[in-house]
């Protein structure tokens, strides 16, 4: 009996040894609260824009040769400067061309001397014919010779319009108001009609920069070339500056090549200043269509997984529990929540968020790397890496 006693004790401290132990092993397994920072997602007005590589061209440029034969004898432009529309650029030796008008013009005196002489012998022959005085075949040649004189002077008309415009080639004239180039040739150079380059001259201000975009974007620019506004298109150029001036479509291209699926579009814009040169590469930012007032949160709160993003945000849960006495009582627990986002694009440090979030909500933005969804969290700074200096 007494055994039995013994046995039954020894059983009911084995189990009330199990129970404690089972407690402190679910105390153990139980994990901490994770310490984590967390920012407010604000929603704030968001411009953002759809970058398209552009380069920087003249509205009208023209390259400027000769179009007669000689040596260059005069210059009187300064390199780099504007230049206005008929000023004079470059002179070719004239005197070949003077010396062909003079005798263009003389040639010309001498059909219509010529052309008189046989109006006067036709109106005397006429006279004579009447009186029966002359023969009627001389009538006729006096009318050929006049008809022929008349033709003379037409030629010699053409030939002074000829030499008076190959004159006026001569001297190589600004066809519009623009920016002059380089001079290609020097004084004392030959050149060739036609084939020669002289210069380039082009216009300034305005200035157009050529993008190319995809079909798809089309119906987008056919819109902003009716409808734009001063923040619609922003220009950033090479060293990363960035330009605001009003842009507006100037035109786009007659057809989409059927090789590529693109089409070009000219936006142009002013240029006083003259900071924009042709040939120059540049960004062209387009003010997205879903730009406005917009949930905003830092990038870095941010993760991916598989192709989509999520962040953690801080909440508040109550659960019911019961205490060691057998009550039940209601318990809270802040915990780290997994949401997925839609994002839109990053503006400076933020990051546009479509949908997912709501103004206000608590976004964890430091510690939810070791935080699994449905976590305790607690705030404060999250503990230093391994081996990371103490901060000061």
């Amino acid at each position: 009996m007494k055994n039995r006693y013994t046995y039954l004790i020894a059983a009911i401290a084995l189990i009330t040894i199990s129970s404690c132990g089972d407690k402190k092993k679910d105390a153990a397994a139980a994990p901490p609260a994770t310490p984590v920072n967390v920012t407010e997602a604000q929603q704030s007005d968001a411009l953002y824009y759809d970058k398209y590589q552009g380069t920087v061209t003249a509205l009208n440029s023209v390259e400027l040769r000769s179009q007669v034969g000689g040596f260059i004898t005069g210059i009187f432009f300064k390199e780099g400067d504007v230049v206005q529309k008929g000023a004079p650029l470059y002179e070719i030796d004239r005197r070949k061309y003077v010396a062909a008008y003079e005798q263009a013009k003389a040639n010309l005196l001498s059909a219509k001397a010529n052309l008189s002489k046989a109006q006067k012998d036709i109106d005397r022959y006429n006279m004579l014919l009447k009186n029966d005085a002359v023969a009627r075949q001389t009538v006729d040649q006096a009318t050929a010779s006049y008809e022929t004189s008349r033709s003379q002077v037409a030629v010699a008309q053409a030939g002074v319009a000829s030499a008076a415009t190959d004159l006026s080639y001569a001297t190589i004239r600004a066809p519009f108001t623009g920016r002059i180039g380089i001079s290609q040739v020097k004084l004392g150079a030959q050149v060739s009609p036609g084939t020669t380059l002289l210069n380039t001259i082009s216009t300034s201000n305005p200035i157009g920069v050529d993008v190319v975009i995809n079909e798809q974007d089309i119906e987008r620019f056919y819109k902003l070339q009716k409808v734009s506004t001063d923040t619609t298109f922003l220009l950033q150029t090479a060293d990363g500056t960035l330009l605001k001036k009003p842009g507006k479509v100037f035109a786009i291209d007659r057809g989409v090549s059927d090789q590529t699926g693109t089409i070009k579009v000219r936006v142009q814009f002013p240029n006083a200043d003259d900071r924009l040169k042709d040939g120059m590469s540049c960004v062209l930012q387009v003010l997205n269509d879903a730009s406005g007032t917009r949930v905003q949160i830092p990038y870095k709160a941010v993760t991916e997984q598989m192709g989509e993003f999520f962040v953690f945000v801080r909440k508040d849960t109550t659960y019911r529990d019961t205490t060691q006495d057998k009550k039940i009582v209601d318990k809270r627990d802040t915990i780290g929540k997994q949401i997925k986002v839609a994002l839109g694009p990053r503006i400076n440090s933020n990051v546009v968020v479509l949908k997912g979030l709501k103004p206000g909500d608590q976004v964890i933005s430091e510690g939810f790397q070791r935080l699994r969804d449905g976590g305790k969290v607690t705030l404060g700074p999250p503990p230093a890496a391994a081996g990371a200096a103490p901060k000061k």
